[in-house]
């Protein structure tokens, strides 16, 4: 009787990854294949480090007032032949004698923390009431949409300055009217997600098992429903920046000598014509963080698009 043939072990190419991609690597690799995202996310995070080493990076007190300049003096570069007996100021001088470079710098702080903090809060908020309208649906979901539809019936921007108008002017009641006009746009996306995905196959498996609704909601319904809501809220960052500059504009926010974009323009706004770079210089910096996050959201929904990474 013939003995049976040893099998022969393949060979293993070790140029090939065997290990399963992950799908924190995956999202990632498609993030950075979208150019948007990537031009979006290297302006994003010079604008990041700029707000967390402004302390460093800015060269003069952002509230204190220049001895020895003049009052709106304009840049002043050496290295573009500015005399070099006169301080180097490189965005220019204030209508209050302060660098403009130095305020830019430190708004962005003001600026990016209301932002995000203003988002979070939306997304917590919202994110609850159109998890719950979605899964429990019925009358709950009725009484909770109609509430939504009532908050976006007014123009976020009249809305939220009412808000501020009622509370009193100040940056942390502007930072809560921002988040409340916007918590029904979080409460719709959520709701949206959670109702295609709650008829599941594994959702009802888990219903099937005993699994407690709460459960289901936390630990199968809402992991699967957060990719729009990620979108969202990287869109919704860049529309709370340009929200916080325009109560800012209108002394919603209280304080206007505070180092905030919106505050500057609203401060120096009349010497447009007499002194341009005193309004260019915050202008820009909230039209290229309004940008960044636009790009990044525009390549986040691309890349997390199941149709369009087959």
């Amino acid at each position: 009787m013939t003995a049976p043939a040893t099998p022969v072990p393949l060979a293993v190419d070790p140029t090939i990854d065997t290990k399963p991609a992950g799908l924190w690597r995956d999202t990632l690799t498609n993030v950075l294949r979208q150019r948007s995202a990537v031009v979006g996310l290297v302006l994003l995070t010079i604008l990041v480090l700029v707000a967390i080493l402004a302390p460093v990076l800015a060269p003069f007190d952002p509230d204190k007032a220049i001895v020895g300049v003049d009052r709106l003096s304009p840049p002043c570069i050496h290295a573009l032949g500015c005399p070099a007996d006169k301080p180097e100021h490189l965005l220019g001088i204030d209508s209050n004698f302060r660098d403009i470079l130095s305020r830019v710098m430190y708004g962005a702080r003001t600026s990016l923390a209301i932002g995000l903090a203003a988002i979070g809060f939306a997304i917590l908020v919202g994110g609850a009431i159109g998890a719950i309208a979605g899964y429990v649906g019925g009358t709950t979901d009725n009484v909770l949409m109609r509430l939504m539809d009532v908050i976006l019936a007014f123009p976020s921007l009249l809305l939220a300055i009412a808000i501020v108008t009622a509370a009193g002017a100040s940056l942390v009641n502007a930072l809560f009217a921002i988040g409340i006009v916007s918590i029904p746009v979080y409460a719709r996306v959520v709701r949206s997600s959670v109702v295609s995905t709650r008829e599941n196959d594994y959702v009802t498996a888990s219903r099937a098992l005993g699994e407690s609704s709460l459960g289901i909601l936390l630990r199968r319904v809402l992991p699967n429903s957060l990719t729009p809501l990620i979108v969202q809220a990287t869109l919704g960052i860049g529309g709370a920046v340009l929200e916080i500059a325009a109560l800012a504009f209108v002394g919603a926010t209280g304080d206007l000598s505070r180092p905030e974009w919106g505050s500057m323009i609203a401060v120096d706004r009349a010497v447009l014509f007499r002194a341009p770079y005193v309004i260019l210089a915050p202008g820009l910096a909230i039209t290229l963080t309004v940008l960044a996050f636009n790009l990044l959201g525009d390549g986040l929904r691309d890349a997390l698009d199941p149709r369009l990474n087959r």
